[in-house]
Order: C-alpha cells, then structure tokens, then sequence
C-alpha cells in the first residue's frame, strides 16, 4: 500500500507538470498570447480572431504531435532495452530508422538523379511519409525474416546494426549525387519537426501508435519474464520467437509512425525509460509502461516549447533540443555502469 501512495504521488507530480508544460507551450512561440485569449478561444468565448487562428491550426497540433511522439518513442525504447538487455538500446537500435530514413532519401533525391521534380507540396509530404512507412516496413520484414534463425536477441541486435550501417553508407551515396535542393529537403526532415500535420495525418498518427501501445501492454508479462534472461524467459513458458516478432512489430509500429511524420528524433527513446526507472525506482512493466509514456510526452512538450525560442521567429530543429535534453542522461548511464 506504501509502494502504490508513492506511485500515485509521482504519477500525479509528473501529470500536473505535463499540464503546466502543456499551458506554457500554447502561449509561448514567436507571438506570445495572454493566458486569458488563449482560454477564451479554447471555451469558445469572445477571443482576437489571430490567436484562435494560430492556436487551432499550429499550436494545438503540433502540442497533440509532440505528447504522441515523446509517448511512443519512450515505449519503444523501454522495450528494446529489455529485449537486448542494453542501457543503451533504442527504438533506432534495429535500423528501423535508418530504413524509413532510406525511403525518404530514395523518394526526396532518388527522383532528382533522373531528372524528376515534385511541383506539388502536398504529393511531395504525402510522399515522404509513405516513403518512410515503406522503408521502415522494409527493414522489419527483413528483420522477422532473420529473427526466426537467430538464437539469441544479442545476434539481432548485431544485425540491427549492420543494417543501420548498410542504409546510411547508400543514403550517403544518394547524397552524393543529389541536387542541391533535394538534398537541402531531405536535411531538414532529419531535423525533426512537429509542424505541418494536418488532422488527417495527426488521426493515423494516433490509431498506429494507439495500436502499438496496445501490443505493448499485451507484451507487458513477457517484458517482465525477460529482465532476468531469455532462458529463464523460456523456462517460465515464454515463446521467445513470437514474442521477439510481436516487440519487433510494436517497435515499427510505434517508431516508423513517428518517424514518418516527424522525421527520426534522437535520444528520447534512450533517456527517458531511465528516468522513469530512476523515479519509480521498480523493474515492473506493468508501472513502467506507463510511467515512460506520460514521462515521455512531458519531456517532448518541454523539448518542443524551447525549440520555439519563446518571442523568437526562428525555431530550433526539434532533434538538437531533444539531444541536449538526453545526453546528460546517458553520460550519467555510462558513468554510473563505470562506477559500478
């Protein structure tokens, strides 16, 4: 009973501050709103009709994009660290990122080697998102294919990692003879950006990762059985191949979503399941899902409301935020296993 008041007291700290952050990311940008506008606008009363303007059709939905991503990208690093046992581990660790990144820069500068160039806006987002789903389901095929005859998770993990290096080695070729301005369309979504999503898009966003969560919590007692090691896993009537493929299927499903419409945002997924384990100070799934979810989102709608530089025009890339944010928190890893 101790254990669940001290739970309830974080889970509680943590959602009144994902609250306040929330509240300071729809006033603060290059406008910054009175409190009393931005309420008024939401509640339908008598507001300017610029701040209604801005707030329903950027602020509102980049704030939705930003608690999706930071949620799913903090699942799916919780689970790869369990499933490869590795503090380090991702939701990029298995080149799922790599692989979406490798559609995008087939679809963004592939065309350009041939000549070809897209005059519509919309046909060229809604083709990089399809493009990164593709090369992200790719790679995931690839890797169930391989994952039936690998043994061991530390084997797919190496596996991961060759394919991550296989597809930046061709996208730094495609690079290579890119035009200039392809090459510049495709830099920028590496930067990461919660902008531009129409509610369309944010509504597909949301079923996915919804979907992916719900696998997650199905995968919740096999997570649980894996912290102390695949043969104890199994002795305890684990399937290990089915339950690898249903993580590997969560993982795509929640990370290719994200980026796909956002681009490939760094570091989260690494920090925050510590953070959570450092708060919760309990190895349990059933706490950590959770926990690492709304952790997640709350760190993202910190890392998204100072990459709008508060009364600034210009606006941060959303990676070089979320690096500065979870590097600290690795060194801290790395330091404390060398301690250790």
């Amino acid at each position: 009973m101790k254990a669940k008041g001290k739970y309830f007291t974080i889970y509680s700290l943590i959602i009144i501050s994902l609250s306040i952050f929330i509240t300071l990311n729809l006033l603060l940008g290059s406008v910054l709103f009175p409190v009393k506008d931005i309420i008024a606008a939401i509640f339908g009363g008598e507001a300017p009709e610029y701040v209604s303007n801005i707030l329903f059709s950027h602020r509102i939905p980049k704030a939705i994009t930003a608690l999706l991503a930071g949620a799913a990208l903090s699942v799916c690093g919780l689970q790869m660290q369990t499933l490869f046992r590795n503090p380090l581990a991702d939701p990029y660790i298995l080149g799922i990122s790599s692989g979406a990144g490798l559609g995008v820069a087939i679809f963004v500068m592939g065309f350009s080697a041939f000549g070809i160039t897209l005059s519509s806006s919309i046909a060229a987002n809604v083709g990089i998102v399809v493009a990164a789903w593709l090369g992200a389901f790719g790679v995931t095929l690839l890797i169930l294919m391989v994952s039936s005859r690998l043994k061991e998770s530390i084997s797919l993990l190496i596996f991961g990692i060759m394919i991550a290096s296989v597809t930046g080695a061709i996208i730094s070729l495609i690079q290579y003879f890119s035009s200039s301005a392809q090459l510049k369309v495709f830099v920028v979504w590496t930067m990461g950006s919660f902008s531009g999503l129409s509610p369309t898009n944010i509504w597909i966003m949301f079923i996915v990762i919804l979907t992916g969560f719900a696998m997650t919590v199905f995968n919740i007692k096999d997570l649980n059985a894996l912290l102390l090691g695949e043969a104890y896993a199994k002795s305890l009537g684990v399937n290990l191949e089915r339950t690898r493929r249903s993580i590997l299927v969560a993982t795509t499903l929640l990370a290719g979503s994200v980026t796909a419409f956002c681009g490939p945002i760094g570091f989260i997924g690494i920090a925050v399941p510590h953070i959570a384990r450092m708060l919760f100070r309990n190895a349990d799934h059933k706490v950590l899902v959770p926990a690492t979810a709304i952790l997640g989102a709350t760190i993202m709608i910190i890392a998204d409301t100072i990459s709008q530089m508060p009364g600034q025009p210009e606006v941060l890339p959303i990676n070089t935020v979320s690096a500065l944010l979870g590097v600290p928190v690795i060194l801290y890893i790395i330091m404390k296993s060398k301690i250790t």
